[in-house]
Parts: structure tokens; sequence; C-alpha cells
């Protein structure tokens, strides 16, 4: 031994040497004589695996040698028809390597080689070969389900005792057990939530005092029977489900809470419903038992399944739409509160535990070659792929239908890609990232396969299906088809013939329905079908023009699962029959679809923007555009008074064409009541508009129809193209008044998908239109059924139908419904297409068309889920406006959902005004949250930059990114123009009724209709784009409605005579949406002191319009950039000694305002004279704006500067306006 101590070696019988080496040493050994040289060539033969044998993940790969002793074994593999590769060499018995087949395809055939080489050179050969198999999953059921039939009936004492593979919080001590709380047409069912894996679940049938049902305990395996079915006294264990007869024309929900809380809860129905309900009115529970509430729906005429939600209010039980398919599940099932998979009918589970549901698609074809389909194990921590190993993917489909994932009439194998989708696709799909990614063959038919049903399929190494999901298509549309973008879609004429066009790559065939009139039997015309675009056209004679037109469309339909021959009306419709059943071709360059003077309309001077909000049918009796027309009537001399003072825009409530109301007078429905004759608070008026809600001609409008033709149910004559002309007339009037029109454009949604009547989009390419969800369900995020954008096609459609209104009809604004909900790029898109118009080309200045939206951030696209969205933040930069929710809850107090309405602010009293609330908190709460109100206040007056910096309530210096917003930053604009002030809308309480909450109920008329000229002066005031509610400066009140979409004519009009009041106590607002809120509604709505009176109304009608007069006098208070803001706008006396409820703000003038040097504006909010001290103003020329020194409140005059000392007084409840000279 060498530094060490001696070691040993010693033969053993089976002639291995074993050497012992002491610590801390190092030992050489010599051989005594040289090993004899092996005589006999060696051989070798692979021992394992079996040929043949299925193999899943890594297989290990042994051979057996004879012949020398000191031979060594290289092992060689071929994976299909590949090269041969090296996987490694052992030089000792046992011989062994590893292979690993992750990432190979189930079924695929390996091949092995075994070379053995020995001392001498020579060499021996062997093969053998195996099949990539599939690796073992173990998945089971959420819970067994236990069923039980008593012939007495006598349930009570009755349970179920489980143990085994339970979940933890199903043990129960003995013998306590679960509850037959279900009840069915059998008898009544237990329900156990289970381990995962479960295989052996042990049972018994007991009473509260251990007496069992059947004396020996019993077994299930729920990875075999989750479900079994007993009898009492019976030890038998049934596993087959006994026949029920189910109602063929009704689906039955039962729905158990755990909470046992039912209170609000209902069901929303659409596809499949008989009677679909308004989000805001769901289907209340048919009865209860000891499961739960119980939903009863009857169904529309072969449906084949039924979409539905249960939600109480916005609140859903799931977030996504719930789809109950009547071929997997019936028509009776029971739904455990937040769980995804309902209890019964037991969802049974393929074996490799993926589910086989082709009335799902969870599968998502992103591209010509790429499908991508999340099969992996759900752990992040995982390869993508890792799902993928040792099993067998197809692409399926049938041209037909009745597609069979077991027997298909047609297949692709598609091929697993080990590290999932390409960063680019992630880019583009950010939803999909965990997905994993199957590409096709080269060469695959994709344009054909996409006219069929079509699905994927994975399968084990020996074909076992293992799951099977439908496959979603729009992507894979927009990569096949994308010269589509480039077409014209819809009527267009050339030389006086009309050219009629429809996109539809996925139909089968279309033709076209031609009519002379609605009512007459149409000829069947063919089209043409390029097969670059998958555009459908025909072009017609001289003729065709004011005829009537319908597509006949013929396409697989996921929704109806099976081949739709539908008629449909042309999405791109220009004019429309009455009720929308048919388009019509019309021409808009007609000279006689235009009104007198059209080619040479004026536009009104462009301005500081300030906006009014209306809808058609609340501005008039007629509830017509050509009640814009009459110069003489009450509402048109009103919005001439606004244009006059500063108003520059009319914003109008949806007048595209929309599903809700019967367009023909003779058919809309007048509610059964006296309503004027009715007590302030009673039910009985809500309850009248209720009954003929839906048929009564009402409606806002959010349930788009045809995007680009006028609504009809607004014209005199609602058939053809002569909406059109009254249409113009409209714009062309209040144009003339000094006003510019807003449309209020609502491209997120349709009014229905599917193969509902009012489905336009999704009969002409099913499943493109609209944004599916993971599982392929419609996503209703919005209200109703989801468009979506970011395909290729609807974003050009929200472009092409923005232009054309533009355009054709000289619309001056567009206001974007739920923007958020489109992709940023596409208003972008917009706003670029209306900038190359041009007055000498198009007739219109693009440029100078404005744009705003919604950009709240929810829904299934939240953070930018799917694509960056229109949301208030991402706009920053762009000069598309959002909506600025922070002013307008800081002002009016709380937020639109409290459920106590009586949450105060800035411009309804906090602290300064306390209504007694407990809701308001302590006296110093409220002083904090008011502090904090007018830091959000000030944010909104500078336009709501995210840059602007001042002092806030602490004292400290502060950005309005900094100041907090409900956890988000309260500033995100980057110019003024990109915020839209506002303190109300048609949304939520109108401003007098909020403040009719809020406001002590002693206010009176005349402190209301202070109050309510405070908070407007802030959207009038403030730099950026200002908006109100018209009716606001009024006084208008809905009778506390807060969503009064459906609530008729009685609580929506504008009163014009102040004589009858401002639309206060018609009565309770409808249950719907309000009845929650009865109890503070009721008693306000009795007080007649809370009727403002004609002094009152006047009073506030005259202080807006001076507010909006003192905003037009000077540039300051529509400074176009950040910098200027920053420069010119300060609040003096902010920080921790600023005056609660009062706000002093200068404007600094010089160099830009011809008049004045400075001015400032002091909003007192509270109800004592108020003196404001700016020192930087002493000894200067300051004097009450001119416009207030004649004001129409008397005590607003009275407003005062001292000179001496720079104090500003300020009456209470006013907002005063000072200007230095």
């Amino acid at each position: 031994g060498v530094y060490g101590g001696a070691g040993g070696a010693a033969t053993g019988a089976d002639g291995k040497l074993t050497l012992t080496v002491p610590a801390l040493s190092a030992i050489a050994y010599r051989a005594g004589r040289t090993v004899a040289a092996p005589t006999a060539a060696p051989t070798v033969r692979i021992t394992a695996p079996e040929p043949g044998a299925y193999v899943p993940t890594r297989t290990e790969l042994t051979a057996a040698v004879s012949g020398d002793p000191l031979a060594t074994v290289r092992f060689e593999a071929k994976v299909g028809d590949g090269r041969w590769r090296t996987l490694g060499t052992a030089d000792t018995a046992p011989y062994r390597v590893f292979h690993d087949l992750t990432g190979l395809a189930g079924a695929t055939p390996v091949t092995y080689r075994a070379t053995v080489r020995d001392s001498r050179g020579r060499t021996a050969t062997t093969t053998s070969g195996i099949k990539v198999g599939t690796p073992v999953v173990q998945v089971g059921p959420d819970h067994a389900v236990v069923h039980y039939q008593r012939p007495d009936g006598d349930y009570d004492d009755w349970r179920l005792y489980a143990y085994g593979d339970v979940d933890e919080s199903a043990q129960t001590p003995w013998p306590q057990g679960q509850p037959f709380a279900g009840v069915d047409a059998y008898g009544r069912f237990a329900w156990v939530k289970l381990k995962p894996g479960a295989r052996n679940v042990g049972f018994i049938v007991v009473d509260s005092n251990g007496t069992k049902d059947v004396a020996v305990d019993r077994f299930l395996d729920p990875a075999v029977n989750p479900e079994i079915w007993l009898k009492q006294g019976d030890p038998a264990i049934g596993t087959e489900p006994p026949p029920v007869a189910q109602d063929e024309n009704t689906a039955v929900i039962h729905y158990r809470r755990a909470d046992g809380d039912y209170g609000g809860w209902g069901l929303h129905v659409w596809d499949g419903a008989a009677n679909p309900t308004e989000w805001s009115s769901p289907l209340p529970p048919a009865g209860s038992d000891s499961f739960g509430v119980t939903f009863k729906v009857p169904l529309a005429a072969g449906a084949t399944g039924l979409n539905y939600i249960i939600h109480k209010g916005d609140v859903k039980d799931l977030p996504d739409d719930q789809r109950l398919d009547f071929a997997s599940a019936g028509r009776e099932v029971w739904l455990l509160a937040g769980v995804p998979d309902r209890l019964l009918p037991v969802v049974r589970k393929a074996g490799g535990g993926g589910e086989v549901d082709l009335t799902k698609s969870a599968a998502v074809w992103l591209d010509r070659a790429t499908i991508a389909w999340k099969t992996g194990t759900g752990s992040s921590l995982e390869p993508v792929g890792a799902g993928t190993d040792g099993r067998i993917y197809d692409l399926i489909w049938a041209p037909e239908g009745d597609l069979d994932p077991a027997e298909p009439e047609h297949s692709l194998r598609l091929k697993a890609q080990r590290n999932g989708l390409t960063e680019a696709q992630r880019r583009k799909s950010p939803h999909l990232w965990q997905y994993g990614a199957f590409t096709l063959p080269r060469g695959a038919d994709v344009r054909e396969i996409l006219k069929s049903q079509v699905a994927v399929t994975e399968r084990d190494a020996h074909g076992k299906l293992l799951s099977a999901t439908g496959v979603q298509i729009a992507d894979v549309l927009d990569d096949v088809y994308a010269a589509a973008t480039g077409a014209r879609l819809g009527p267009a004429f050339d030389g006086g013939r009309p050219r009629l066009a429809v996109w539809a790559p996925t139909a089968r065939s279309v033709q076209l329905e031609l009519s002379d009139t609605p009512a007459s039997a149409a000829r069947i015309v063919p089209m043409a079908r390029d097969a670059r675009t998958g555009v459908w056209s025909v072009t017609g004679a001289r003729g065709w023009k004011g005829r009537y037109y319908r597509y006949r469309v013929t396409a697989w339909q996921p929704a109806a699962r099976k081949v739709v021959t539908a008629s449909v009306t042309d999405p791109y419709s220009l004019a429309l029959s009455a009720n929308s059943t048919h388009s019509q071709i019309a021409d808009l360059t007609d000279p006689a679809l235009a009104p007198a003077g059209w080619n040479r309309l004026r536009k009104p001077a462009p301005g500081a923007v300030q906006i009014t909000e209306l809808s058609v049918r609340d501005f008039s009796e007629q509830g017509t555009y050509a009640a814009f027309t009459d110069p003489g009537a009450a509402g048109m001399k009103h919005l001439g008074r606004l244009a006059q003072a500063g108003t520059t825009h009319v914003h109008l409530l949806p007048v595209f064409d929309f599903a809700t109301i019967p367009e023909k007078r003779a058919d809309q429905k007048q509610p059964p009541c006296d309503l004027a004759a009715l007590p302030p608070d009673s039910a009985e008026q809500q309850k009248c508009i209720a009954a003929v809600a839906g048929a009564d001609g009402y409606n806002w409008g959010y349930d788009p129809l045809h995007y680009t033709t006028p609504e009809g149910g607004y014209a005199t004559d609602p058939e053809g193209a002569s909406r059109t002309r009254e249409f113009r007339q409209m714009v062309a009037a209040l144009n003339g008044t000094g006003l510019r029109v807003v449309m209020d454009v609502v491209y997120n949604h349709t009014s229905a998908a599917g193969t509902d009547p009012h489905s336009v989009l999704d009969q002409i390419v099913p499943g493109y239109y609209q944004r599916l969800l993971a599982d392929g369900t419609v996503a209703n995020s919005t209200c109703c059924a989801n468009t979506a954008p970011e395909h290729a096609m609807m974003g050009k459609l929200v472009v092409d139908s923005v232009v054309t209104w533009a355009q054709a009809y000289k619309v001056d604004g567009f206001r974007f419904d739920l923007m958020g909900h489109h992709p940023k790029a596409n208003i972008l898109a917009v706003r670029a297409a209306l900038d190359r118009l041009t007055l000498a080309r198009d007739g219109v200045d693009g440029k100078n068309i404005l744009l705003y939206g919604e950009g709240w951030d929810f829904g299934e696209v939240a953070g930018d889920a799917r694509f960056e969205q229109a949301t208030q933040a991402n706009m920053a930069g762009t000069g598309v406006g959002t909506f600025n929710d922070r002013l307008r809850d800081a002002v009016r107090g709380g937020g639109p959902f409290d459920e106590n309405p009586r949450v105060q602010g800035f411009g309804s009293g906090l602290f300064t005004d306390p209504n007694g609330d407990p809701v308001n908190g302590t006296a110093e709460e409220q002083r904090a949250r008011l502090r904090h109100y007018q830091d959000l206040i000030k944010v909104g007056l500078s336009g709501n930059l995210a840059t602007y910096s001042f002092t806030a309530a602490d004292g400290t210096v502060k950005t309005g990114a900094q100041i907090d917003y409900n956890g988000s930053p309260a500033g995100y604009t980057s110019v003024p123009t990109e915020t839209v002030t506002y303190v109300d809308a048609h949304d939520n309480e109108i401003l007098y009724d909020a403040l009719a909450y809020k406001l002590p109920q002693g206010t009176s008329a005349t402190d209301r209709a202070r109050m309510q000229s405070l908070a407007l002066a802030t959207t009038v005031l403030g730099q950026g784009t200002g908006f109100a509610a018209t009716g606001s400066e009024r006084l208008r009140s809905k009778s506390l409605d807060r969503n009064s979409y459906n609530s008729g004519d009685w609580f929506n009009r504008i009163e014009w005579d102040c004589a009858r009041g401002n639309g206060f106590g018609r009565g309770l607002p409808p249950a719907a949406d309000n009845e929650a809120k009865w109890p503070y509604a009721k008693p306000l709505l009795a007080d007649p002191a809370l009727t403002p009176d004609c002094a009152a109304i006047g009073l506030a009608d005259a202080a807006y319009r001076e507010l909006l007069t003192i905003r037009r006098s000077s540039p300051v208070f529509a400074l176009p950039d950040a910098a200027g803001v920053q420069k010119r706008l300060s609040f003096p006396l902010s920080g921790a000694a600023e005056t609660p409820g009062v706000i002093t703000m200068t404007l600094d003038g010089r160099g830009l305002d011809p008049h004045w040097t400075s001015l400032t504006v002091i909003f007192n909010a509270t109800p004592a004279t108020a003196t404001q001290t700016v020192t930087a103003l002493r000894g200067a020329h300051v004097e009450l704006h001119p416009v207030q020194r004649a004001a129409a409140d008397p005590a607003l005059r009275t407003a005062s500067f001292a000179a001496a000392t720079g104090a500003f007084t300020v009456p209470a409840r006013s907002v005063a306006v000072f200007v230095q000279r």
C-alpha cells in the first residue's frame, strides 16, 4: 500500500475480485498472469424489452453476451424510418443503456441494434424492436354518487357513511355520513367528494343510531363505476341507470349552494331556450327541494342544447358560459355551486383523463399548419408537450356532420411539437401560452376540411380513444383567407349595376334570394365563390335596385351540430325592410336619399368638445329622427340654447339597426295602466311597464342586428331606404343648430349567436365572428354574444362600418361601447381609416371626427389576456378618449355598484353635509375620504394626466399616476383630450337621482339645483372632453331607475315642460335592476319636496349654460397638451391644510387668453360660505366673471374678492369663476 495501511484482495466463488482499500490510502494491484485470449467468437442478444412490446416514457435496453468477459456492447436505435443513432456503450455485465422516449407519438416503431466487440476485435450484432407506449394516467371522477330507494319514501334519518379514498372534507365520524339530499325519479341520492385517483371507497347506508340498511360493508371503484343504485335492504349494487322519461320540451336544472342562500340567484338562458331572458331579468327558480332550487326552461323547437348562466346580478356562479348538451347529458342535470363539472349525470372521462365531447371545441386551429390543444399535465413546471408522450393525435372531419371520433370518415395524423407553440404564435395568442402545438402534414387540403365538422382526437398507443374535442377555426380562416381583408363586401354599384358580396369561406353553397317585396316569393340566384378570398358574389341588373334580398347559406353549424341551410340578411346591409327581415339593395349615393343641400352641408366650427347624450326615443313624444328637424319643438329649442352656450356635440344612443323593438308603430304596445294616476312610490307603474317590455317600442338599442343601417323604429317609415333619408335629415338639422353628431356604436357583441333568428354573422360564418371561450362556447361578458374584433374580418367589419357612417351619413364622432373588449389595434385602424377621409374626395374631413369609448378592463380579455386592449391606460398617447370613472366616483360618492346608494362624495355632502347613514363612516373617516376624493377630482380637472403633478392631500407632491383609484393609477392619459369627464350618463342613476339618494333628504329644491350645477361644473371647467346626460342640466330624473334600458317611455322621457315635473315620482323603478334599493327609494319618491318646481329647474338650466359660456370664453379651459396644463393649471391651496369640500383652481392665461391674465375657479361643495385666500393675488385686479355677475342665482352674484388680502368669498353650494385683468 502507499500512504496507508495494508489492504486486501480476495476472489470469490463467482470469480469476482473484491478489493479492500483503507481510508486515506491508495493501493495498486498487478495481475499475476496474462488473461487468456478468448477462443470462441462473441455472441449477443437483446434480452429486454420483449420484441414488439409497448414501452412508455423510457426504455431500459439490456443485452446478454457470451465469450470474452472483457467485451463491450454498443447500443443503437432507429426511430421509425430515421437514421441509426448511438445510445451508448456498456463494457461490463449487465450490459445496458437507457433510451428516452418522451416526445414520441404512441405506437411509433423503434428498432434497437446491439453490437458486441471482444478483445480480439471480433464482433456480432443483433436487433430487436418495440413500439412507443402510453404512460398510465390515473384519473377519476371528483365525486361518487349513490342513489337509494326506499318504498316508504322515508329518507329523513338515513345517510351514507363513506370511507377509504374519500376527500378529507367528506370524512365524518360514525355514523354521521352524507345526507341523501338529492331528489330524483329513482328516489334520493347522496354524493361523496373523492381523493384524486380514488379506486376504493367503502360505504354503508345507516341511520343516526348506527342501524345499517344492509349488514355488510360494500365497496365501489369510482374509476369503474362512480355512480351506483341501491334499494332498501338489498345488498345488490346496480351500476346501470334505470330508464327515466324526460320532457323533450323542457330542460330542468337543479342547483345547490353550500350556504343555502338562493336570494337573487337566477338563470340567464339564450340559445336553445324558447324564451331567452334579458341579463337583468333572469329566470327565477320554479321550486325547491332538499337538494336546492330547480329551474325549468321551456325549449325552442329542435334545440340540441341550452346555453345558460346562473347568476346573481353581475356575479356569476361560474366565470364561463355554460351549455347543457342534450345528447351527452339529457335534459335534466344537478349542479353544485362553483363546480364546473355537473354532479349528475356523472361526467364519465375517457381512460386518459380527457373528455370525449364534440359539443365542446377546446382545440384552436391557429394557422394552416398548427393546431393548439391543452392536453398536457397542467403543471407549468413541466414541458408543454409532456402530456403528449406516447399518445397519437389526429385531425378528423366529416363533411356531412355526425362525426364519430371512434371511427372517423377522414383523418390526418398530427405531430406533437415538444416545445409547444412558437414565440410568434404565443405573442399573437397569449391566452394559449400553455397549450400544446400539433402540426399538420404538408399538403393538407385545409380549405376543404374547413367546410366540415372538424375535431381532434387523442389515443393511446393501442388506438384506444382518450380524448376528443371540436376545433375553433377563426384563426386558421384568417391565415388561409388573408386576402379577404381587401375585398369589398355588401351591396355596391358600378355603372348603375349592383354587385352583392358576402364572405362565407366555410359555406358549401351560397345563393341569393331575390324578391320584389319582403312578402313576395324569392327567386334563387346562384353566386360565385372566389377560392382565394372565400367571398361569394353576384352582379345584377339595374332593375335590382330597391329589391329585397337574403343569402341562403349552407354550412356546418356547431350550434346545431349539423349542416344547416339558413336564410340570412346581409351583415353589410345598407337598407332593410321593416323589422329587418330582409336586406334591400340600396345605393347610398342616390340623390333621392339625400335631403336638400346634403352635398353642401357645412359643419359647425370646431371648439372645446362638450357633449350632451340622449336617446332618440327620449327626446320627443314622436321618438323619431324627424323630431330633430322641427326647430320650433321644445327639445330643439333647448338644444339650440345649449349649442349657443358651448355644447358642441350630441351623442345619440344606438341609432343603428337593433333587434329589440317592433319597428312599426302600429305593432308597439302600450302599458295597460293609467300610469299618471298611480301614487309616486307605487310598484304598479313598473309592473305595467314590464308587462309590455320588449313590445312597446322602447329600448336603448344595445342589441346590434345590422351595424350599418339606421334603426327603423326611429323612422316615420321603417321600410327600405326611407330611414336613410330621415337619418340624414336629422344630421343636417343638428349640424344646422350648431351641434355635431356622435353615434354610440356597439361592435363588441351581437344580439344573438348560433341559429337564433337574430343571429346574422354566426349563421354566415359559424364559429368565426363571436369570441369563443376555452371550451368553444360563446363568451358573453359584455352581456350578450361577444364578437371578436381581433379576428381580421370582424375587425374589417368595424372599420368598414364606421367609415360608411362617416362618409355616407356625415357622422361627426363615434363612442365605442365597451371599447376595452376591442384590440387597441382595431380602434387605431378605425382612426387611421377616418384620417384618410378628405373633404375634396369623400365630402368629410375625417381628421375632425371624434373617437372615444368605454375603456373598462374586464371579462375574458381582461389584463390584455388575448391582445393589447383598448383600455383606459392602453389608449394613452393615441388621441382616443376614454371615460373617466375616477372623477365621477369622487364627485358622486362611492361607486355604481354600491348596495347602499347613500354613500356620499364631494358633490353630495360628504363630511360637510352628512346624510346620517352609517355607510359613510365616522366624521374622521369621512374627512379622510373627502380629502382623497378632492385629489381624484384635481387629477380629473387636469385632463386625468398621468404626469400632472400637484400637492396632494398628504402634503407631498404627487403625479396623477401616483394618486390611487381602487388600486389603479388615477391619472392615465397623455393629453387632456384623451379623457371624457362625466358625472352621469345613460348607465346607472342619472345625476339628480344619485343626489336624491345621497344628499340629506331635507335639502331644498334650490340647494339640490345648486349641487347639481356644482357636480356638472367639474365636467365643464376641467381640461379634456366634457360630457353630460341630456336633461341633467334641467334636473332630469328617471324616478331612481339605475338601468332604464328597457323601462319604457314613462321612466325615460325628457320632460321639457317644467310644470310637469322632472320625471321624479313616477313610481318605484323597475324591480329587475332596482328592487334591492326600493327600501331607500320609497320614502324619497313619496316626498313631494323632492320633485323640483319650475324655479329650481330653471335655475339649474341657466347655471349650466352659464358654465358652458364661461368655458367657451377662454382658451385656458381647453389646453392641448400635458406641458401646457402643467404650466398653466394649479391648485394653490392644495395640501394638508386645504378646506374640506372646497377646491380652488387657478389657470394662467398670460400669452394665451386675449382678455385675462388668470382665472380662478372655486368649487364650494359645502353648505356654508367659503373663504379662500390666494396670497399670490394680493393687490391684483380680480373680479367675478362677467357671465356670473349676471348669474341666474342671486346668491352667486354675491361672490367677491378682497384685493387687500387675496381672499375670495364664495357662497354655499356654488362654483364661482373670477378673472384677473
